[in-house]
């Protein structure tokens, strides 16, 4: 359970590999950038995901990407070429995240246990690394971003959520149709759905301190409990 909790929050860096140098010059001028060179593809990565996740796709443009990251629009380029490749290298470098889910959710199903216990299981794997993820410092604005886009789904956003968040999906939608073997695959994917939108305003939303008059607050993460339990309830009665 530790190694997957921190493989959920160290996402791998997409460095650009080197070509081996053949002399002692080449191989001294390597180490000396490749320090710099991995640092600024990340501040690309970084910058993009926060505009991204702040204002959208199709509102960012590279020039502003290369402003907020502090490096030459040229070097956007280098290391990304277009806009749509630079969006989908954002999910490229947390895809670990989703491995790591999907660890979490082969435990929730494997544990020894009563069959009613298995249900709750399923759902703090589907919700407790994504609360975990909005809380820090890291994954603050991907948790944004990805809560942006698979609500507004457009082509750049269909690429990614085919390629990286579609098998997780038929992942926790298999555990929850073997949860419950007697309701349809059909209703466990609406159930998918249902719980998905529920976690997806929970990590967007900024309005509870308004309607709570005060005492609740965005993103709470005391609240990780009570949404598990709202969201395996109306699983457990969407496939009685």
């Amino acid at each position: 359970m530790f190694e997957i909790l921190v493989r959920l929050f160290n996402p791998i860096m997409l460095a650009p590999a080197l070509s081996p140098a053949s002399s002692t010059v080449l191989r001294a001028r390597r180490k000396a950038y490749a320090p710099e060179r991995r640092d600024r593809r990340t501040d690309i990565l970084l910058a993009a995901e926060k505009l991204f996740a702040q204002h959208g796709y199709h509102a960012v443009s590279l020039r502003q990407i290369a402003g907020e990251a502090g490096v030459p629009l040229a070097l956007v380029g280098y290391y990304f070429g277009a806009k749509n490749e630079l969006f989908h290298a954002i999910f490229e470098r947390w895809h670990p995240t989703i491995e790591a889910r999907l660890a979490l959710l082969r435990e929730a199903v494997s544990a020894s246990g009563t069959k009613a216990s298995t249900l709750p299981r399923i759902v703090r794997a589907f919700v407790e690394p994504v609360l975990q993820m909005r809380a820090s410092p890291e994954g603050e604005f991907y948790a944004l971003l990805v809560s942006r886009e698979l609500t507004y789904t457009r082509d750049e956003s269909d690429r990614v959520l085919r390629e990286f968040f579609d098998p997780l999906a038929h992942a926790f939608i298999d555990a929850l149709h073997t949860a419950r073997p007697h309701a349809s695959r059909a209703q466990a994917a609406w159930s998918y759905q249902f719980a998905l939108g529920a976690l997806l305003h929970h990590i967007s939303d900024q309005r509870v301190g308004r309607l709570s008059h005060g005492a609740n607050t965005p993103n709470d993460a005391a609240a990780a409990p009570l949404l598990v339990d709202f969201i395996a309830a109306g699983i457990n009665a969407a496939l009685k």
